[in-house]
């Protein structure tokens, strides 16, 4: 099986683990990849799901390491890979004057991208009638594993220590949706701006599109190296059913905001992510992609993962076969574009981790 496949098969299975101990420490709640652990196949790290109801019942089992830190995956008895998992940060072990655990601030995902949710709170997840239902924003803070909101001082006392730790390469600043127009393009600003000032680190910021546009210039001033605005899903209907609150923000209008801001952070640098598998087809998918690759945005699909406790847990996870069908024309397609995930100054496309798309872009196309 190719690398590319192998991934793409244990993102949409999960993996179970001999022992739930070994290894890094998992994501459970909150914003970006939850339920996974950082696994590294070969020289690519990526997050792949353990404690979701996949996984569970996953054909992959993942053994104990042996003496050199390498563990046998293997599905029926049968070896398909060896896998390492990234060492617990060193940053971790340290807290701010007040007392604040830095992994409470940020986290390392993937082996060398820091991530925070500067505000672990949303308008959106308020009211169940308006909650994204794939989201689990709320879940680490009521858990005490983070706090709601971290001061643009305290991301750039972590930031920096991140760095000459554990030699952190980029860092993904996503948001909660706060009110006002400015949809959290403020607080990510001002954070970038303190964050710059105490060490050279490429940032991703992400939020919904600004009511007005001039956001995008003004987070570019405070040190903001790319940007995401994430669709999630493609198809009106979808996006009305999954994400009511966030769907009163028409297609229209991220079209208009993705065509700013790439004229502020050029092509490639400007990013969506869209969660396959909600109910969009593959060919509505890729129809987006097509469109977001012509305006020089970088379509960053990853397969949707049922996280306990939201209200899509029990909604099945789409197919390594329906990825495939996604990924791989999208892969060549990015690539046409000149837009490949290398090239992405920071945030969830150069990292990569929750998709097999970076591979799919490395496959040549035959002849």
């Amino acid at each position: 099986m190719l690398e590319s496949d192998l991934i793409n098969d244990l993102q949409t299975r999960g993996m179970r683990l001999v022992d739930p101990r070994v290894g890094n420490e998992s994501r459970r709640g909150g914003a970006g990849p939850s339920d996974h652990k950082a696994v590294t196949i070969g020289e690519t790290t990526v997050m792949v799901p353990v404690h979701t109801a996949p996984a569970f019942e996953s054909p992959y089992l993942v053994e104990a390491p042996d003496g050199a830190g390498r563990s046998r995956v293997t599905r029926d008895g049968a070896e398909v890979a060896k896998v390492r998992f990234p060492s617990r940060p060193r940053f971790y072990d340290l807290k701010t004057a007040e007392g604040v655990p830095y992994n409470q601030i940020a986290v390392l995902h993937s082996r060398d991208v820091l991530a925070t949710t500067v505000l672990q709170t949303c308008i959106r997840y308020e009211s169940r009638k308006k909650t994204c239902q794939f989201c689990s924003i709320g879940q680490s803070l009521a858990a005490g594993r983070t706090i709601a909101h971290k001061t643009p001082w305290q991301l750039a006392e972590v930031a920096k220590a991140a760095v000459e730790l554990d030699g952190v390469r980029h860092m993904v600043m996503t948001t909660g949706t706060p009110k006002g127009p400015d949809r959290g393009a403020a607080v990510l600003a001002e954070s970038a701006r303190a964050i710059k000032a105490a060490v050279d680190l490429p940032i991703q910021a992400q939020c919904e599109p600004p009511e007005d546009d001039a956001w995008h210039q003004r987070m570019k001033d405070d040190g903001v190296d790319a940007l995401g605005m994430h669709l999630e899903a493609v198809t009106p209907e979808v996006r009305t059913r999954i994400m009511p609150g966030k769907a009163s923000v028409p297609l229209t209008k991220y079209y208009s905001s993705f065509e700013a801001a790439v004229k502020v952070f050029g092509r490639g640098q400007v990013s969506t992510y869209i969660l396959a598998g909600l109910g969009d087809s593959a060919e509505e998918i890729l129809a987006m992609g097509e469109r977001l690759c012509a305006m020089g945005v970088y379509p960053f699909v990853v397969p949707f993962v049922p996280i306990s406790g939201t209200p899509l847990e029990s909604h099945p996870a789409p197919s390594a076969e329906f990825m495939a069908s996604v990924l791989r024309p999208l892969g060549q397609m990015i690539v046409a574009a000149g837009m490949r995930s290398e090239d992405i100054k920071a945030g969830c496309g150069r990292c990569g981790a929750c998709s097999a798309l970076s591979t799919y872009e490395k496959l040549k196309v035959p002849a």
